[in-house]
């Protein structure tokens, strides 16, 4: 799959770097600031990400400031947001502080992704979806991998303050914002998308799975990293290179599952992924070997990949016009859990950290219960099995 230079895909493709430069150096940080700057527990550690979550859960006011502003420039604003938060949090010295430039940090985050993933289901036809997510997954993580190793080489070997990186992955992100909004011209819309919230009978299985997906996301989140922080005193260096680890197994992999979806379908590789994610959380639930941690957080990553099937089954089934109305929607449900699940579990790590891992292998349970609902050929008015809704 070629791309143009000035093209839809190459500027969701350099916006996808930004946000992940910054992403990555915000997430690399995070537990080991958390814990010796901030001496935040897991009590702590679950509240802020549950306000992290919320700007996720009221994802769906996008489609109100859509009526005032362009999606392609609100993509650019959400990118700078988010990379203002970023540099933020390198000043922060209290709880108070810290939750405050998350809060920044995750605005921007979750309108950037709703966006980003709307236009890339407007801009790429159907057939090409399912490679080109796959592209978009190894773009970030090649992005990933540059964040992770400035990270690993600043910190580890040059001993440079949390703000000075912090700034970086930042200030990256601005960089990238200002350079797309003077490169690229505004593309025009090939449909024109609803301006109002729209929630759909025959989309319910599309919104449980998403709902689904939110939750188990948490916990992965939330817990898999700061698992590895606290019961295997994993230092910032560690956490780099696993990081970078995955992020290297992902730019092999990731575009080979787009193509492997498009050619053996949305229901069979999301059963895949369900199955898959039962055994990864029951690992997570008795691991006492950090090499088996370590394998356990790269097979994670790289089954949540295959989540790109749930896009495309969304965009086999959708009526065209719905699509950026559904994206912010889509993305509210998918933050309900994530609202309540890191401050609920967070108190019931400081009880058994073994619980909170059993409890993402049910959801891995239930949401395989939900795909096996999924036709092998969804379409509008193919959208289920059963329990078919006008």
């Amino acid at each position: 799959m070629k791309i143009a230079r000035k093209s839809p895909e190459l500027l969701i493709l350099l916006m996808t770097v930004g946000s992940a430069i910054s992403w990555a150096v915000w997430l690399n940080l995070l537990n080991n600031f958390a814990i010796d700057e901030i001496d935040f527990t897991g009590a702590e550690m679950g509240i802020l990400q549950s306000l992290r979550e919320v700007p996720g859960f009221l994802a769906f006011t996008v489609i109100f400031v859509l009526a005032f502003i362009r999606e392609q420039k609100l993509a650019y604003i959400s990118l700078a947001l988010l990379g203002g938060g970023v540099i933020l949090t390198g000043f922060v010295e209290t709880n108070m502080t810290f939750y405050l430039a998350t809060i920044i940090m995750s605005i921007g985050f979750h309108y950037f992704e709703t966006i980003n993933g709307s236009l890339t289901l407007q801009w790429i036809e159907k057939e090409k979806t399912a490679e080109f997510l796959g592209r978009v997954i190894a773009t970030r993580s090649a992005a990933s991998i540059i964040a992770f190793s400035l990270v690993w080489l600043l910190f580890e070997q040059f001993q440079v303050a949390y703000m000075w990186l912090y700034l970086i992955g930042g200030g990256i992100c601005i960089t990238i914002v200002l350079f797309c909004w003077q490169h690229f011209s505004l593309f025009p819309e090939k449909v024109t998308q609803t301006k109002k919230i729209i929630l759909r009978k025959r989309y319910w299985l599309y919104y449980a799975l998403q709902f689904m997906s939110g939750a188990r996301r948490q916990i992965f989140v939330v817990f898999a990293g700061f698992l590895m922080v606290e019961k295997f005193d994993f230092t910032v260096a560690e956490i780099s290179l696993l990081l970078l680890a995955n992020a290297a197994v992902n730019i092999v992999v990731a575009p080979k599952i787009g193509r492997l979806i498009h050619r053996f379908g949305e229901r069979k590789a999301l059963i895949f992924e369900y199955v898959g994610l039962t055994f990864i959380f029951a690992g997570y639930a008795f691991v006492e070997s950090s090499y088996l941690a370590v394998f356990l957080y790269i097979a994670d990553h790289l089954f949540f990949s295959i989540a790109i099937a749930l896009k495309t089954y969304f965009q086999k089934i959708a009526d065209p016009a719905d699509i950026a109305s559904s994206a912010g929607v889509s993305f509210t449900i998918n933050h309900i859990a994530a609202v309540f699940i890191p401050v609920v579990f967070g108190l019931v790590w400081l009880y058994s950290p073994s619980l909170v891992f059993l409890a993402g292998a049910g959801m891995a349970i239930v949401s395989l219960l939900l795909a096996l609902n999924m036709p092998a050929k969804p379409a509008a008015g193919n959208e289920v099995l059963f329990g078919k809704l006008v």
